[in-house]
Order: C-alpha cells, then structure tokens, then sequence
C-alpha cells in the first residue's frame, strides 16, 4: 500500500541530459516516421490545392527538421539556463550522428529552418502555425493552390487550419515533461 500521498507527486524520476536527448531524438524519429505518411495523405488528397502535390509517403526529412526546431524552440522555456542549452546539443548531435551527417552541418540546417519558420511565421509565434508554414513552404505546396492563394505565397486558411491541428501531435509537452522528470545536469558535450 503506497502511504505516500501528495508526496509521491513530489517525487520525480531524475533523467540525465543524455537521457533526455536519446528519449527525445528516438520518440520524434518515431513520431515522424509513423505521422508523416498520414500528413502527406491528408496533403494529397487536399481539396484546397487544383492539383495533388503527389507527396511520397516516405520523404519525410523536410517534415522532421520542421518538427525537430518547433520542439527545440520550446526547450528554453521549460529548463534552467545551460540544461537548455547542452540538452538542445546533445539532440543535435544525436540527431547528426542517427542521419549520419556531420554535427556542424545538423546545426547549420535547423538554424536555417528555424529562421526561415520565423520569417513565414511572423508576425505569430505559435509553433503549430510555424510547423505548419514551413511544411507548405519546405515541399513547395503554395503552387499547387488556387491562383488567388498562390499568388499571394500565402496558405488557404483553411489548409492552414487543418494542418496546424496535425501539427499539434508532434510537438512535445514539455511542461508534463518537467513536472514528471528532474533533468540531472551533466558536463558540457565536447562536440
């Protein structure tokens, strides 16, 4: 019998930084992996495009950079100054070694679509919104709209709409994540 009461929600289970990066880079691989054939059915089959954009099922590497920045982006909201930031290297440097890219050039990428989701985001900071942009923009799917859509570079709202609310799936909630686990500080990742 478990007398501990409100004390076992006090009670969290401690992570490493590593541990958190593996649980993180294995779950999002996971989660995309198995999404995005969905996403792209959904994109396919779209009654706001003219023409389906005939998306492969299986070309789903622009979709995890989107999705890899939309939940690095939350990581200094919910960590302590530094934990944030090895934690954000570590996922890198994971993510390049699982790609089989170098680290420098894993960065690079997810620095360039984290700015480019900002630009297309703007003026909203909502990550849904930015993960969804950047899948319309990143597999070039405004051609594929109605001129008055396409000209403007902008998506159908409601495209948009349907699309964020796939998006919301692959964002983590890292404020469950903070109240369940204690992240343990490790030293600075030599890269």
């Amino acid at each position: 019998m478990n007398n501990w009461g409100i004390f076992g929600k006090l009670v969290k289970q401690k992570l490493t930084e590593e541990q958190v990066a593996a649980l993180f880079v294995e779950t999002t691989f996971d989660s995309v992996e198995a999404g995005w054939p969905l996403v792209a059915e959904f994109l396919n089959e779209c009654p706001h495009f003219v023409q389906s954009p005939q998306l492969n099922p299986e070309d789903y590497g622009r979709f995890l950079l989107a999705v890899v920045v939309a939940n690095l982006q939350s990581i200094p909201k919910h960590f302590e100054a530094g934990v944030d930031r090895r934690l954000v290297q570590r996922i890198c440097a994971k993510f390049a070694r699982a790609i089989g890219i170098s680290n420098h050039d894993f960065t690079t990428k997810i620095s360039a679509y984290r700015s480019f989701m900002k630009q297309v985001n703007q003026p909203s900071k909502k990550l849904d919104r930015g993960m969804a942009r950047l899948v319309l923009y990143k597999y070039h799917l405004m051609n594929h709209q109605e001129d008055y859509f396409s000209s403007m570079s902008t998506p159908h709202p409601q495209l948009e709409k349907e699309l964020r609310e796939m998006m919301v799936h692959f964002l983590w909630d890292w404020e469950e994540f903070v109240e369940t686990y204690r992240v343990k500080a490790q030293p600075k990742l030599e890269v």
